[in-house]
């Protein structure tokens, strides 16, 4: 997967979002604001990106997107329910009408039996609709590869979810 094909998405993503007259807000945490960077880089993209989160520590979770800190306890930050509060928490901080949340495993360390390197969850959440949830576990080809194609799936989430 090359850069390319997170660019093409990105333009994409903008297009969709002018089409439906709403901003994009992202919640990340293992891509370190990559998909908000992916979409920036497009001249013009200030017309529908209102923000990105970067909240990699657990207390950014907890304090800028309010994920509570229960959830975390439970389930842990790479987890479905984090992933969703991160998004839901990105719309309801923000001024935006849809929403993407990426938490995972990039390595090369950190991976469990549980929660190998390569697992990412994504959260996506549209204003009007509940919130989606979607897990990957992409193939370890070192942290810079898992973290572009966790762009690029989040990217696809948005692009389906503007579609439907």
């Amino acid at each position: 997967m090359s850069g390319l094909i997170a660019e093409a998405k990105a333009i994409a993503v903008l297009e969709a979002c002018r089409r439906k007259g709403i901003l994009l807000a992202t919640a990340e945490s293992c891509t370190g604001g990559m998909i908000a960077a992916a979409l920036t880089d497009i001249a013009g993209s200030s017309d529908v990106v209102d923000r990105g989160f970067v909240t990699y520590s657990n207390e950014a979770k907890q304090d800028m997107v309010g994920v509570p800190a229960g959830v975390i306890a439970a389930h842990g930050a790479v987890s479905q329910e984090v992933a969703l509060a991160m998004a839901e928490g990105a719309l309801a901080h923000s001024s935006a009408g849809i929403a993407v949340a990426v938490t995972g495993v990039a390595g090369p360390g950190g991976g469990s039996a549980e929660k190998p390197v390569g697992l990412v969850w994504f959260g996506l959440a549209l204003k009007g609709k509940p919130p989606i949830a979607e897990r990957r576990v992409f193939a370890d080809g070192g942290r810079a590869s898992i973290r572009l194609a966790a762009v690029n799936t989040a990217l696809d989430m948005v692009l389906k979810a503007l579609s439907d």
